[in-house]
Order: C-alpha cells, then structure tokens, then sequence
C-alpha cells in the first residue's frame, strides 16, 4: 500500500511517515498543498493524510480539486482544526475521515487500516479491460474465452495494471505496488515480468494492451484508444 502524507511540520510530517514505514506502507511526502495535489494526480496512491492548514493550497482545497478530478482514493484529514463546522465542511468536500491534532500515533494507524480496509472491501470481485477479465476472489484470469495460467507475481502484476486501465505507470510505481518496494525499480526485472505477462496475454494472436511508455513505465491502453 503506498500513501501521501501531506503535512508542511517539519518534524511530524517526517514522524508520521517513519511510523507507517514500520507497518510497512510504502509512504511519499509533501509539505505544501500544490505539491500534495500534483503527486495525488500523477500517482495512483492508496491514501492521502492531508492536514488542512498547508502552504500554496489548504487541505480543503486540495481534497475538492482531487474529487472534482475524479480520484476516489480515501481522505483522511490530520489538523488542529477541530471545531465541527471545520469537521462537517471536510466531509463534504468529500474526505473520509479527520483525526484532529495532537494525537495519539497508534489511533492514526488504526483509522489508516480502517480506511484501506474499507476500500479494498468496496472494490469489485471483476475486474475488467476490453476482453480481459480477472475474478480477484478466485484468483482466475481469462483474455476472451481463454483462461490464463499466471504466476503469483503475473496475477500481481496484471491487478495492478487493471484496477488502473490507461494510466501511465512508473517502474516505481509498479516497484512499490506490485513488489513492495522490494524490486528496485531500476533493474529489467519489471520489464522481464511485462514480457512474462505480455507474452500469456497474447498467446493466441491477441492484440498487445500493454504500452511501453520510453523511459517511464507502462500503460495498460487498448486499441481502440
């Protein structure tokens, strides 16, 4: 699970993000509000902690562009501004959640699991891009009629690039999601696991959906695009 932190204090932001990292999150840091909305634009993150008093735009601002943008990734709002209008309006606006400043670490950590878990639970069993589908709960994958033999890290791989169809994703990206970050994002092994899939995707003559996309990563794009 990768997740932004979007807090401009120059030392709970960095305390936040050691803290996730040991429960083994993937974490990016921003410390000002245009920063946080172009990285939650351009990255398919898990979650975004958003503090609402932040530089260049405030939280509110951030989470109204973001769901006027359409990302549905949950928002969990960090402040000191507790009162309840601030609260009801962060709502609104379409957070998910607000934990109001100081707090206690391990009930942030508690609301972050609650909010993935509640999103990984509202995610469909099928997912699908033109005549690829895969059933996450029985593990199965087919292109067409023709049911697909993949290893695990072929399934990973293939989840990954569904749940996000036409966005460009960075061998990073791809590293932190699909290896844990455990695969440095510099090596060929992201590209070797892409021709390993490609080549099952295609084994019958179908057309490729996967694009390389030169000296940045891939993008799951089908021929009608």
């Amino acid at each position: 699970m990768r997740i932004l932190i979007a807090e401009d204090h120059p030392s709970l932001g960095p305390d936040i993000q050691r803290g996730l990292e040991r429960f083994h999150y993937v974490t990016d840091l921003a410390t000002d509000g245009e920063d946080a909305l172009a990285s939650a634009l351009a990255t398919p993150y898990d979650l975004l902690i958003l503090d609402v008093m932040l530089p260049s735009l405030d939280g509110f601002e951030v989470c109204r562009r973001l769901r006027s943008a359409h990302r549905t990734l949950p928002i969990l709002f960090l402040t000191a501004r507790g009162e309840i209008d601030d609260r009801v309006h962060g709502l609104d606006l379409g957070g998910d959640d607000y934990l109001v400043k100081p707090f206690v670490f391990r009930e942030l950590e508690a609301r972050v699991r609650a909010l993935l878990r509640r999103e990984k639970s509202a995610t469909s069993a099928t997912l699908q891009f033109e005549d690829i589908t895969l059933d996450t709960q029985t593990r199965e994958a087919w292109r067409g009629s023709r049911q697909l033999t993949l290893s695990s890290r072929e399934y990973a791989l293939l989840e990954f690039l569904l749940h996000h169809p036409r966005q460009v994703l960075s061998r990073e990206t791809i590293a932190d999601h699909v290896w844990d970050g455990e695969a440095p994002y510099q090596s060929n092994i992201i590209d070797v696991y892409i021709r390993y899939l490609r080549n099952k995707l295609c084994a019958s003559g179908e057309p490729d959906v996967i694009q390389a996309i030169r000296g940045v990563g891939y993008q799951l794009k089908g021929k009608t695009i």
